[in-house]
């Protein structure tokens, strides 16, 4: 007995240092963890949560764009760079780089044996590829031609377009955030360490859609289920002075000046839009408040009215609503619809008009008329204003087929009377090569461009709301940091919206201006639940209310709960302070959604075809998907022949201890016997 039992242990230990040679342990488990404390810890070291951005599910009325879950579940699949790619046996999640991501959604379209094998994808961008990449724009060579008011459709007006955006994909894509990519990176950078350990790096994305869920694939299904939302916002409107709402006598003939506050990009919440809208944008508010230091505005001969349009992206939402609530004389546009509209000056892309020294900006015009070639030659004064001579206003071609694509096309579809300019930064074709990309960021343009563009179009408006062009044009200046520190707020998640010039009017409720347009909530107003409300859009209210205000008696009253006791007075500033202040202007919410749609007992409902509307016959009506969480984790998982191993040895080292023990046993009563 004394020489058996040693004899068993030692065949005991050489088994087991046999299975662990050939059974070595994950390196996640076996080299990394020092200590574990708890069960958040040990989740710590398992998963690595991966920040980024996702492509999520529209629907139309006629089908579904954009990604998702292909199923009810998570997707979790092994992760391998592109340029690795051979013949994939099973579907992996593919980490593709912004210059390989045009051809790899292309191919995924035209080849669905590919596609098969994808079970996710992983974009990796940056700044580094904006200096490399030739162009990048998901969208179309003429985007929503169908609104177009002119017959040639098939002019390429964004050479760079390759239209992947406006496809679905079943599978979930992720853009990667600066984090993001660095985290995948120094996961995936272990894979040499732990190529003898069974086991692969794997994405696992919660990207699950109601609509997917539910089976509702197309827009009046899901609104139908309520496992959707349609596409909108609101518009702001804001008048030069105040109007007399009270009254329609002595109106005046209104100068309407338009630009856009959405954009769009392959990916929900990266649409910064810079160039493509949002240098039209900045450089309306920076003629505003350049403007709004002008003294006699009450004087003038015109009115001047501002609108910035939310949901253009998605069918020209914003302006066809706009025109639809002046025909219906709703009070969202109280104070307009009594008095004509002489002529409208579009502001569009104007970030990237500076060459050579010299700021070039090309004015599209609707059509000849008397108003048209006032505003072209008040745009023409304005420009020789400038003692510097670095801003330049062109005629665009004529041999364009028409505008490009803005929001003056709603307007052209509604009156081809209209007489309109579209002041943009390109003449025949998009100068912006990352036209609604989530590369046009704040790095695509130049801060002298908009204070250029603004300063025109500062002086060119008071020049049409005047009548003048003296001397007085010279003492009206943008403040150049103004403008810079509205595109640090605007068009960067650095400051972003907790920059000190939005914290000024409001308490935003997140840092980066995704700019998408976003979905409705709740019923449509003009005096809306301001939590249904963007971030943006409630900056602007607040800003332009503030900018176009009088005060009568240089009297100021404060405003503790939102509202003011004189109906010509709105409540400023009240959710930056405990207490806003009540001013004098006529500033106004335009509900933005599509004319197909009613709001009533909770519901959406789309309304029949109308075909005296042109525009509503081929409005797609936009929604978005609900869903519950979207995320994304990676980690180790181990190969299944390695649990299948595992159980084998497992039942051997049973086995033979089991035959240890009997042979044991036999040792033992042998020696009894024998004592």
């Amino acid at each position: 007995m004394a020489m058996g039992l040693p004899r068993l242990v030692a065949v005991a230990f050489t088994l087991l240092s046999l299975l662990s040679t050939l059974l070595p342990l994950p390196l996640s488990l076996a080299g990394e963890i020092t200590s574990i404390e708890s069960v958040p810890d040990l989740q710590k070291l398992m998963y690595v949560a991966v920040d980024g951005y996702p492509c999520v599910r529209l629907l139309n009325l006629s089908g579904e764009i954009g990604c998702s879950n292909p199923g009810l579940s998570k997707v979790v699949a092994p992760i391998i760079k592109l340029k690795d790619v051979r013949d994939l046996v099973q579907p992996h999640t593919v980490l593709v780089t912004a210059d390989e991501m045009e051809d790899f959604f292309t191919r995924v379209s035209n080849d669905l044996s590919f596609a098969s094998k994808i079970g996710g994808v992983l974009i990796e961008s940056g700044s580094s590829f904006q200096q490399k990449l030739k162009g990048l724009s998901p969208d179309k060579m003429f985007p929503q031609a169908e609104f177009s008011p002119y017959k040639n459709v098939e002019y390429k007006w964004n050479p760079m377009a390759s239209s992947i955006m406006w496809k679905a994909y079943n599978f979930p894509v992720y853009l990667l955030s600066e984090s993001g990519i660095s985290a995948v990176h120094e996961f995936l950078s272990k894979k040499d360490m732990k190529h003898n350990t069974f086991t692969s790096d794997v994405a696992e994305f919660n990207m699950v859609m109601e609509t997917t869920k539910a089976g509702t694939h197309n827009s009046e299904a899901c609104l139908q289920e309520g496992t959707c939302l349609p596409l909108g916002g609101y518009s702001v409107w804001s008048s030069l002075p105040p109007i007399d709402v009270s009254s329609s006598n002595n109106r005046k003939p209104i100068v309407l000046t338009v630009t856009s506050m959405d954009s769009a990009s392959f990916f929900r919440d990266r649409s910064f839009g810079a160039d493509s809208p949002i240098s039209g944008l900045v450089a309306l508010l920076g003629a505003v408040d350049a403007l709004s230091r002008v003294e006699g505005f009450s004087n003038l001969k015109k009115q001047l009215v501002f609108l910035v349009l939310t949901g253009e992206t998605w069918g020209y939402l914003g302006s066809r609503r706009f025109l639809h609530e002046l025909d219906l004389h709703s009070d969202a546009v109280a104070g307009l619809t009594d008095t004509p509209i002489e002529t409208v000056l579009e502001i569009g892309s104007v970030g990237k008009g500076l060459s050579g020294g010299i700021n070039t900006f090309f004015a599209h015009k609707t059509r000849v008329s008397s108003a048209t070639n006032m505003t072209l030659d008040a745009l023409k004064i304005a420009q020789d204003s400038f003692a510097s001579k670095s801003i330049k206003i062109v005629s665009a071609d004529k041999t364009n087929p028409g505008i490009p694509p803005s929001s003056m096309m709603a307007f052209m579809k509604k009156n081809p009377q209209t007489s309109a300019v579209v002041l943009e930064d390109f003449d025949t074709k998009f100068v912006n090569k990352f036209y609604h990309s989530h590369l046009d960021d704040l790095s695509n343009i130049n801060s002298s461009s908009v204070v250029a563009a603004a300063s025109v179009v500062a002086r060119t408006l008071y020049i049409l709301a005047s009548d003048r062009k003296d001397s007085a044009l010279g003492s009206i200046h943008v403040n150049a940091s103004f403008v810079e520190e509205l595109l640090a707020c605007l068009v960067s998640c650095d400051p972003g919206l907790s920059c000190n010039l939005v914290k000024d009017y409001i308490s935003p409720t997140n840092t980066c201006p995704g700019n998408y347009a976003g979905v409705m909530i709740g019923e449509p107003s003009s005096k809306p639940y301001l939590g249904s409300v963007s971030d943006v859009s409630r900056f602007l209210w607040n800003f332009l209310a503030e900018k176009t205000s009088v005060q009568k008696g240089n009297t100021t009253s404060v405003c503790s709960k939102g509202s003011c006791s004189r109906t010509d007075q709105v409540c400023i500033k009240a959710e930056s302070n405990k207490e806003g202040t009540c001013v004098i202007s006529t500033t106004r919410y335009v509900p933005a959604y599509s004319t197909r749609l009613k709001y009533a007992d909770g519901a959406w409902t789309i309304l029949h075809q109308n075909t005296s509307d042109s525009m509503g016959m081929v409005d797609p009506v936009w929604t978005e998907s609900n869903w519950n969480t979207i995320g994304m984790q990676v980690y180790t998982v181990q190969h299944s022949a390695y649990d299948n191993a595992v159980l084998v040895a497992g039942i051997t080292v049973a086995t033979l201890a089991y035959v240890g023990i009997m042979v044991a046993k036999s040792f033992i009563r042998k020696a009894l016997k024998q004592d």
